[in-house]
């Protein structure tokens, strides 16, 4: 019988090249081997669904291990410091028990893990509680508290007060009279004035609104207006000259520390912070909350 005829190209064999990820899986391979956690497979008492409950919920853990009774225990209490977190927002007692929100629920989902780590050496035990604990904070809580502060609420201290700014609130939204907290321009070095330094201090700065885009404001010995409305001066106004606040602006007069060296004079410190005062939109941060859970927010 004859043989068929069979391509010499299909005898050949190539064994398929290394894939770019490749060496992320000998770094990790390598990196459990170390940490002996090739040894650890998943207990018939454990399932992953409620491992991944455990880990995004703080408490649940202790109640899917049992028993029941522990696990209302910390249901209750995690629901407890969480609620401490959001009402004194910004206090210390609140970090503290944001600190022990993180202590609580990583020693729930370690206790969940119990029967994986039965038999381990201490050394096993502390490293896998090391690494719950790093993965819960970084993978959790700290992308979760970024996200509240930059797009929710945000505490601000000042002068030994807290305040809570809510974040997302339009800025196109702020009228005369609101109270808001934005960004100063970078610290500003004033030039020589008569032998004088003068140093204006920058950053985030919370005052209130006296004029919006497109008001007149004319300043005056003892007052200033806004549109013909009157009001007292503030601290290092000038006294003459008026202004139009431009679009997209607003006229907020800063109270900041100003360190003077020399004979830096009134007409300089009122010609540097009017610089300050036209403030634009996009140093927007955030508009203060009358009251937070009921307690009403004092204002400087």
């Amino acid at each position: 019988m004859a043989r068929p005829h069979i391509p010499e190209a299909a005898l050949a064999y190539y064994p398929p090249r290394a894939r770019w990820y490749a060496p992320f899986f000998y770094l990790g391979n390598a990196l459990r081997h170390r940490l002996a956690l090739d040894r650890l497979t998943l207990s018939r008492t454990m399932q992953i669904r409620e491992l991944v409950a455990g880990f995004f919920v703080p408490g649940l853990a202790v109640w899917l291990r049992g028993p029941k009774l522990w696990g209302r225990a910390a249901l209750t209490g995690n629901l407890v410091l969480a609620a401490i977190i959001i009402v004194w927002l910004g206090y210390p007692v609140a970090n503290l028990a944001f600190g022990l929100l993180i202590s609580l629920h990583c020693t729930g989902l370690v206790y969940y893990c119990q029967p994986l780590m039965a038999g381990e050496p201490f050394r096993g035990r502390l490293a896998f509680t090391f690494l719950m604990l790093l993965a819960i904070g970084l993978l959790l809580y700290l992308p979760a508290r970024n996200l509240i502060q930059e797009h929710g609420f945000t505490p601000l201290r000042l002068h030994g007060r807290v305040v809570v700014v809510q974040r997302n609130f339009p800025a196109r939204r702020i009228q005369r009279g609101d109270w808001v907290a934005y960004h100063l321009d970078a610290d500003a070095l004033g030039e020589n004035y008569h032998g004088g330094v003068m140093l204006l201090r920058g950053g985030l700065s919370f005052e209130l609104v006296l004029a919006r885009a497109g008001d007149r404001v004319v300043f005056s010995t003892n007052s200033f207006s806004v549109n013909g409305t009157e009001h007292t001066n503030r601290p290092h106004m000038p006294q003459t000259g008026e202004l139009t606040v431009p679009e997209n602006h607003w006229f907020i007069w800063p109270n900041l520390d100003i360190s003077g060296h020399g004979d830096v004079g009134e007409t300089r410190v009122s010609s540097a912070l009017l610089g300050l005062a036209d403030v634009a939109e996009t140093n927007f941060y955030g508009k203060p909350l009358p009251r937070w859970f009921g307690r009403k927010q004092i204002f400087p």
